[in-house]
């Protein structure tokens, strides 16, 4: 048997003849709207295979004990800048002031003049403007009985204010401002604090801790360690003519890089994933006129990376010489993803005098009395980590068989309605037919 007979057989889709077909005018309709059906749910099924979602996932965080980022920029308007501290500790025990890409101390204006920015300067000791190198070569300044600080310019010297200032937190005393101290007079370290006592201060820029137990809060004074306890010169804050406080507004606090925004704005309408939900201090104010008024944020932090559709390792990468993950300024790790955080809080405050809440309606809250004025963020890193994965809606071959099933069963139930139309005119017809 010839091979063209062979396969004619097996034939599923048998021909009719050109003469046995009949066209009718509900045929050509039908046939009409089914391809605007079959072209619109073909779209669909494209549409939806473009579609990129965000799968979430939970997994054990592996990187415990690395380093963290914590980004800031918070307006104290009722605080100078000389009196306000900012304090990082975890349960390590140790204990930082490190800067990341300049920490800064933004003077401002009193909010009644607009709060504009006066100047700015970095977070760190023994700065340019106060090195004292106009001084003596020879000059070696006392340190009034305290121990020379291990930072000092000169060792075993206090040739400036700052250092003064610092060796006495070292020894845990008290200075006050600087009333005798020959190097504070010759600052004016009196006339400039009292010369910022009606300004504001911003902090903004970042820092890097521990990915551990810990807490960074702003309190006034120069901070030391007391034995076991942390404490602060709070001389300069009682004792000021002007009555501060501690009513600030968090323009932005996150914990780790953010999202590009063209990943925020893709994410934004169809995944919680976005830096709104991340950062929920975002824009929070607390006003206060108590100068002795204590606000405390208690941080829950979850790891998250975000693995894009698309994303590539950094070009130089070397598995073999570093396998560890590296996080730059934007956060990108060798594996291509993006690694953050985001967190929850739960925010508390109260007066150190103590007292309840009535005045808000709840009058069965009682606060303890005690404590020092400031603003207290603790934070906890959850052992979880989220991974948040870029995929597709449907894969390729699942867009082909959609697009198969479209098709299929658009044309054949096109074909049985078509049947049924031909069918009922069909008998009308005889109907009529045998009326007349």
């Amino acid at each position: 048997m010839p091979a063209k007979s062979r396969f004619t057989r097996l034939d599923a889709f048998a021909k009719t003849v050109e003469d046995a077909r009949i066209r009718t005018t509900s045929g050509g309709i039908v046939t009409i709207v089914s391809l605007i059906v079959v072209l619109f749910l073909a779209w669909g099924e494209w549409t939806d295979y473009r579609r990129i979602v965000v799968h979430p996932e939970l997994i054990v965080d592996k990187g415990r004990g690395e380093r963290m980022e914590i980004h800031m920029n918070i307006t104290f308007p009722k605080m100078p800048c000389e009196l306000l501290t900012l304090d990082v500790m975890d349960v390590s025990g140790e204990q930082q002031h490190g800067v990341l890409a300049g920490v800064r101390k933004i003077r401002l204006e009193p909010a009644s003049r607009g709060g504009g920015i006066i100047d700015m300067k970095r977070l760190a000791l023994n700065n340019e403007a106060e090195s004292a190198v106009h001084l003596d070569p020879n000059y070696c300044g006392g340190c009034y009985g305290a121990p020379a600080p291990a930072n000092a310019q000169k060792p075993g010297c206090c040739n400036t204010c700052d250092e003064v200032r610092e060796a006495y937190a070292q020894a845990s005393w008290a200075f006050g401002k600087g009333e005798g101290v020959e190097q504070c007079q010759r600052e004016h370290y009196a006339e400039k604090l009292e010369e910022q006592r009606h300004e504001g201060c911003r902090i903004a820029g970042a820092i890097r801790v521990n990915k551990v137990i810990g807490n960074f809060h702003f309190a006034p004074g120069r901070s030391f360690s007391n034995g076991n306890m942390h404490v602060h010169d709070l001389k300069n804050y009682w004792e000021s003519p002007v009555a501060h406080s501690f009513e600030h507004e968090i323009h932005q606090l996150r914990f780790g890089p953010q999202l590009p925004e063209d990943i925020a704005q893709k994410q934004a309408k169809s995944n919680p994933y976005t830096n709104h939900h991340m950062n929920p201090l975002d824009q929070v104010k607390q006003e206060t006129d108590d100068p002795n008024f204590n606000f405390m944020y208690f941080i829950k932090v979850v790891p998250t990376s975000y693995h894009s559709l698309n994303m590539k390792r950094p070009s130089g990468y070397n598995r073999a010489e570093d396998d560890t993950v590296w996080l730059g300024s934007l956060g990108d790790a060798f594996d291509g993803s993006m690694e953050t955080h985001q967190y929850s809080v739960t925010s508390h405050k109260r007066s150190l005098a103590g007292g309840t809440d009535a005045a808000e309606g709840h009058q069965e809250r009682m606060h303890a009395r005690g404590g020092i004025p400031g603003v207290f963020f603790s934070y906890d890193i959850s052992p979880m980590k989220v991974i948040n994965r870029e995929e597709r809606a449907k894969s390729f071959s699942g867009f082909l068989t959609g697009l198969c099933a479209v098709i299929g069963g658009t044309l054949t139930v096109a074909a049985a309605v078509d049947r049924m139309v031909f069918e009922g005119a069909t008998r009308l017809k005889k109907l009529q037919s045998k009326n007349l």
